[in-house]
C-alpha cells in the first residue's frame, strides 16, 4: 500500500473520525475538564487573571496621564501579545508531551495487530466486548469502576517544563481517560499497522489537545463554556459512553469491517497529491 492509500483508505478515515471524537470526549470528561485552568496556569507560569488579560500592566493604562510612565504604557500594550504567545507555546509543548506518550501506544498496538493478523478476527471481537465494557464504565453502569487514578498535586513549572508535564499527564491520566483511549487503541489494533496506529493516536491527541489551546486563547470566554459543560457532565458522559458501546457492538458483530470495506470502495477513486 502506497502512502496515499495509508491515509485515505476507508478504514483509517472512519477510525480517525472516531479517534478525534474520542479525544474531544476525553477533554470534556469530569476528570480532565475541571483541571484545564490549573494546567494552563502550570504550563504558562501565568495566573488566572493574567490568562484572562487582567494584568497589572494593562491596568497601568488607566489613571492620571501625568503619572503614567512611558514604560508602563508600553508594557500594557505589549502584555496581551506576550500572554498570548506564552499560552500558545506552553499549550503546544504540553500537548506535544502527551502526544508522544499516546502515539507510542498507537505504534505498539498497531504493530501488535500486524503481528497477530492471522488471529485478528477473534481478537477484534474480544476487544469489542472490552470496548463495550469501557463504554458502560463511562456511563457509570458498572459501580466502583470509575476511580480516578491520577496525580492530585502538580507544580507550577512554566514553559520549560510544559513537555514534561504533558508526558506526566499522558502517563498519569491514562487510567482516567482509559475508556476513550482504549477504544482508539482497539481501532489501532484492527488497522494492523504501526503507522496507522500512530495516525489514529495523533488524531486522538488533536481532539484532546486543540481544546486546551483554544481555552487558553479564549480563557475568559471559555470559563463560561467550561461551567456549562461541568453542569451537564452527565449528558457528556452518556454521549461518550454511548459512542463507545456503539463502537464495541460494531466490532463484535463484524459490522465495523463492513463499514470500512464500504468506505474503502467509496474512496478508491480519490487521488492524494504527494
Amino acid at each position: 500500500m502506497n502512502p496515499g492509500e495509508v491515509v485515505t483508505s476507508g478504514s483509517i478515515l472512519l477510525a480517525a473520525l472516531v479517534a478525534f471524537a474520542a479525544g474531544f470526549v476525553s477533554f470534556l470528561s469530569p476528570c480532565v475538564l475541571p483541571l484545564v485552568p490549573g494546567y494552563l496556569s502550570f504550563v504558562t507560569g501565568l495566573s488566572g487573571a493574567e490568562l484572562a488579560g487582567e494584568t497589572d500592566a494593562s491596568r497601568a493604562t488607566t489613571g492620571d496621564d501625568a503619572s503614567r510612565s512611558s514604560s508602563a504604557v508600553a508594557q500594557a500594550v505589549a502584555s496581551p501579545a506576550r500572554t498570548r504567545g506564552r499560552v500558545i507555546l506552553g499549550s503546544l509543548l504540553f500537548v506535544l508531551g502527551f502526544t508522544v506518550v499516546f502515539v507510542s501506544y498507537g505504534v505498539l498496538f498497531g504493530a501488535l495487530g500486524s503481528a497477530l493478523l492471522e488471529y485478528a478476527d477473534p481478537i477484534t471481537r474480544v476487544l469489542g466486548v472490552v470496548v463495550i465494557a469501557l463504554g458502560l464504565v463511562f456511563l457509570g453502569v458498572l459501580p466502583g469502576a470509575q476511580r480516578e487514578w491520577r496525580m492530585h498535586h502538580t507544580p507550577r513549572i512554566g514553559l520549560w517544563g510544559a513537555p514534561l508535564l504533558g508526558v506526566l499527564f499522558g502517563i498519569g491520566w491514562t487510567p482516567c481517560i482509559g475508556p476513550t483511549l482504549g477504544a482508539v487503541q482497539t481501532l489501532a489494533f484492527t488497522e494492523a499497522s504501526a503507522v496507522r496506529g500512530a495516525i489514529l493516536s495523533f488524531v486522538y491527541c488533536l481532539g484532546l489537545g486543540l481544546p486546551f489551546i483554544l481555552v487558553g486563547l479564549l480563557f475568559r470566554r471559555a470559563l463560561g463554556a467550561i461551567g456549562w459543560v461541568r453542569q451537564h457532565s452527565l449528558l457528556v458522559m452518556r454521549l461518550g459512553g454511548g459512542l463507545l458501546v456503539a463502537i464495541g457492538l460494531l466490532l463484535v458483530t463484524g459490522l465495523w469491517d463492513d463499514l470500512t470495506v464500504g468506505l474503502r470502495s467509496w474512496s478508491a477513486g480519490w487521488g492524494v497529491p504527494l
